[in-house]
């Protein structure tokens, strides 16, 4: 059975298709804006299916939340959301069909449907408003989102929750089955310096994390947390991992906490979603950096 990827292709995103493509097949990857606008995550998509050969068909989803803002992580990860220390991505544009019907069209065909989400959640927000009757076909979204504790684009929320808080609370109001990596677990999976300098096979991938790994060099941090990849290594060895049943909640009018997520594990019976409670984090990392090795 084969995987949707729903990406805002940012350098972390990439890590983590390299590893779901080597052990899933990808049926087939939606965009949507985040790490950067849209137009630049299609030329980001573009440039990586040309560096690392996907051959599987890539869509062009949201290019805003489902209110209409506009919210990009450029502040951290330059113009094109992709930092590097040397090597970067061909350039390569590429007209992209919609998503939507795409996703409608596969959706349609599947019985127990696996998704990796690892940016906001829009495009599946707006699937779900389209089209509830598919909604009983997925069988889990994995979703790099959320924070249980602090967040990272504000002090209470995370990045691509923050992004769309509204996409996150329609999935969680129509039951649709989420299992959320949050921060807090991704954290526990970092790279430094000599993960860099260990990875030789591939000048690309050592300068894009590289490029990743400075984003915390420069805030004075000496690892940076890997991301999306801890939740294409849960997709793909989810025995390396214990979750649990959670309630998970959004806040969405909150002037200094939109976006933030309120999890709440005290009422199993209550529980919408699932979260990370438990890894095996050296093996994940291990996972996670041997999928860059040998490729690009």
């Amino acid at each position: 059975m084969g995987v949707w990827i729903d990406t805002d292709m940012g350098v972390d995103d990439i890590f983590a298709i390299l590893l779901a493509t080597q052990v899933r097949a990808i049926d087939g990857m939606s965009l949507c804006f985040g790490n950067a606008p849209l137009d630049q995550v299609g030329r980001n998509a573009a440039g990586a299916a040309r560096a690392f050969g996907w051959q599987m068909p890539i869509r062009a989803g949201a290019d805003r939340a489902i209110l209409g803002q506009i919210t990009t992580a450029q502040y951290v990860l330059g113009t094109n959301g992709i930092p590097s220390r040397g090597a970067t991505l061909p350039d390569v544009t590429d007209r992209f069909p919609p998503a939507l019907p795409a996703m409608v069209d596969w959706l349609g065909e599947q019985e127990q449907a696996q998704i990796l989400a690892l940016g906001p959640l829009t495009n599946l927000a707006t699937l779900a408003l389209s089209r509830p009757d598919l909604l009983n076909r997925i069988g889990q979204i994995t979703w790099m989102g959320g924070g249980i504790t602090r967040g990272n684009h504000t002090a209470s929320a995370e990045f691509n929750a923050a992004a769309d808080p509204e996409a996150l609370a329609i999935l969680l109001a129509r039951d649709v089955p989420l299992l959320m990596v949050d921060l807090d677990a991704c954290r526990r999976v970092e790279i430094t310096e000599a993960d860099v300098s260990a990875l030789d096979s591939s000048p690309l991938l050592r300068g894009l994390l590289g490029g990743y790994l400075d984003i915390a060099l420069l805030r004075g941090r000496p690892a940076m947390a890997l991301y999306d990849p801890v939740a294409a290594a849960l997709l793909v060895r989810p025995d390396l991992f214990t979750t649990a049943p959670v309630e998970i909640t959004v806040e969405l009018a909150g002037q200094h906490t939109r976006g933030r997520t309120i999890v709440d594990q005290r009422h199993p019976d209550r529980a919408n979603a699932r979260i990370v409670v438990g890894m095996q984090a050296e093996a994940v990392k291990a996972l996670c950096l041997s999928a860059l090795e040998g490729r690009g």
